[in-house]
């Protein structure tokens, strides 16, 4: 129950920051994402430090939080997507690869709600493809 109340906490911490404007599903989904990471982070730090009992309690919440978060977008749709956007914009294989890279995040985050995908995985498979 800790960690439901920790997350409303911080949407609603959230909410009053965005000066009138209500916080989106997307920004609220990333909270949670946040939430689960950090708890599963501090499980991985108790079963280190031979605290398997307060590991357990971590990973209970983290699970928790986790049953409200929409599903991420599997690896193969993830490619999928930035392979279309490769083909469409010949133009990324070209130039300075930061620029490339920008381009292509910008394009792809125009098509799919950021709280969807694994931002890590967007990246490795970006930088994956466009690689030579």
């Amino acid at each position: 129950m800790y960690a439901v109340q920790s997350v409303l906490s911080e949407v609603y911490s959230a909410d009053k920051g965005s000066n009138g404007r209500e916080i989106e599903s997307p920004a609220i989904a990333a909270l949670i994402r946040k939430a689960c990471t950090r708890r599963l982070d501090s499980a991985t730090q108790f079963n280190q430090a031979s605290r398997p009992d307060l590991a357990g309690k971590e990973q209970q919440e983290a699970a928790l939080l986790a049953r409200f978060l929409p599903p991420l977008l599997p690896e193969t749709e993830i490619d999928g997507i930035l392979q279309d956007i490769i083909a469409e914009q010949a133009s990324l294989g070209q130039g300075s690869p930061h620029k490339s890279i920008g381009k292509l995040f910008k394009a792809f985050y125009s098509r799919v709600d950021r709280s969807a995908v694994d931002p890590d995985l967007v990246k490795r498979r970006a930088e994956a493809l466009l690689s030579p």
